[in-house]
């Protein structure tokens, strides 16, 4: 039997599909979101099927989450994205105590239990700055993908970024620009400042133990290392980062699955 779990993100859409019968996941697949969240949602669960092998008509279970979820009719349930990247996380790194989740527009903290359950959470959905959007804005300016920005971050001596608003910011990475500043030092600057209102985030929250770093930013290297040295704690990270939300959904979906069979 399989389920599926569904994350329509801003930016991706990621899908996975559980075997139930082997406890391990069959496919997953990350693609962009583009203006059509159902569009989106609908294409990352063919793509996950195909990678695993099975049809529609095999999902059991279909479990949605993200801020597309609701645009997702073909879900038989819709769960947070707090919960899913909780359930994801733990079940990836067992024991855990905090997920940190930087994602295209938004970025949050969440506390685990030692069920792996959320025990408390905190989440920046009103500025850019602490986002993966903040880095898009910069790579545009310099014209880099997050590839060679992350390079380019990890040999650069990071130049202090005073602005604490994305769109402000913009205005003075140019301005250091224009100053001749060079675009490593500024890549790192931007990195640093990210990675310390992560620190910020994860301060408001009261967590033990080992911490998993999920989404988009933690497909970046030179970022993570960022990240780690300003929460002077090990970040781990998953091999499938931005699959992890979709995977959370995925095991609730097959969580339900068995509780349906055992009533």
């Amino acid at each position: 039997m399989f389920a599926a779990g569904i994350d329509v993100g801003s930016v991706a859409a990621k899908a996975v599909i559980f075997d139930t019968t082997s406890r391990s996941m069959a496919g997953g697949t990350v693609l962009p979101t583009g203006w059509n969240t159902r569009e989106a949602g609908e294409r990352a669960l063919d793509a996950a099927c195909g990678q695993a092998g099975v049809d529609r008509a095999d999902l059991a279970r279909i479990v949605a989450t993200g801020y597309g979820r609701i645009a997702l009719p073909f879900a038989h349930k819709t769960v947070t994205e707090i919960t899913c990247h909780a359930r994801g996380a733990s079940w990836l790194f067992p024991g855990s105590g905090v997920v940190l989740d930087i994602g295209g527009q938004d970025s949050k903290a969440i506390s685990l239990d030692e069920n792996g359950g959320v025990r408390d959470f905190v989440m920046n959905d009103k500025c850019a700055a602490g986002t993966g959007r903040f880095l898009q804005v910069l790579a545009g300016i310099l014209g880099m993908p997050l590839d060679e920005l992350g390079k380019a971050a990890a040999g650069g001596s990071p130049v202090p970024i005073s602005s604490m608003c994305a769109v402000f910011a913009e205005t003075e990475i140019v301005g250091l620009l224009a100053q001749g500043t060079p675009p490593a030092d500024l890549a790192a600057g931007v990195f640093v400042s990210i990675a310390r209102r992560m620190r910020g985030l994860a301060r408001r929250i009261s967590f033990t133990g080992q911490c998993v770093f999920t989404g988009g930013m933690a497909t970046s290297p030179a970022f993570c290392e960022f990240l780690s040295r300003e929460l002077e704690m090990p970040v781990r990270v998953p091999d499938e980062p931005q699959l992890v939300g979709a995977l959370g959904a995925a095991l609730l979906a097959a969580h339900q699955l068995e509780k349906k069979h055992h009533t």
